[in-house]
């Protein structure tokens, strides 16, 4: 009777041989990590510098608003102090929006620059990896063959 080879043995050995490269899982998990904390810190930045210019904003338009609800003397005063306060609203709006855009751009800019430096790590880790899985693979396919021989 011939003897038949156990598949299940073979199989085991095969998959056994073929290495699971875990460093280049968590090199991959430091470099997305990294990118989010930065990308977070853009954020709040942000988030903080347009809190503030929303603050100030509002105080500069209390302190216009206590200006306009004062008592005057002339009713003519009364239209001169709306006109007054209407130009300056208009001047803040038009500084403060610019600013809220210098904001924006900002963010814009720091954002594409952390995707192109994150787009090269991952691309060097990528590299990597597949290099040495690659060479890996090749030992791996080589010592299984010699092995079924």
């Amino acid at each position: 009777m011939a003897q038949t080879q156990d598949f299940t043995a073979m199989m085991k050995d095969m998959m056994g041989s073929f290495p699971v490269d875990t460093k280049a899982m968590e090199d991959a998990f430091k470099t997305t990590a990294t990118m989010s904390e930065k990308l977070s810190a853009v954020a709040l930045e942000a988030a903080e510098k347009s809190t503030e210019l929303s603050a100030s904003w509002t105080k500069e338009t209390l302190s216009k608003i206590a200006e306009l609800s004062s008592a005057k003397e002339e009713p003519a005063d009364y239209a001169k102090a709306m006109t007054d306060f209407a130009a300056s609203q208009a001047e803040a709006a038009a500084e403060h929006m610019a600013t809220f855009a210098e904001i924006a751009k900002k963010v814009q800019m720091d954002t594409v620059e952390l995707m192109m430096a994150a787009g090269k790590d991952f691309s060097e880790d990528m590299t990597a990896a597949a290099k040495k899985a690659t060479d890996e693979m090749t030992a791996a396919t080589k010592k299984v063959t010699e092995a079924a021989k």
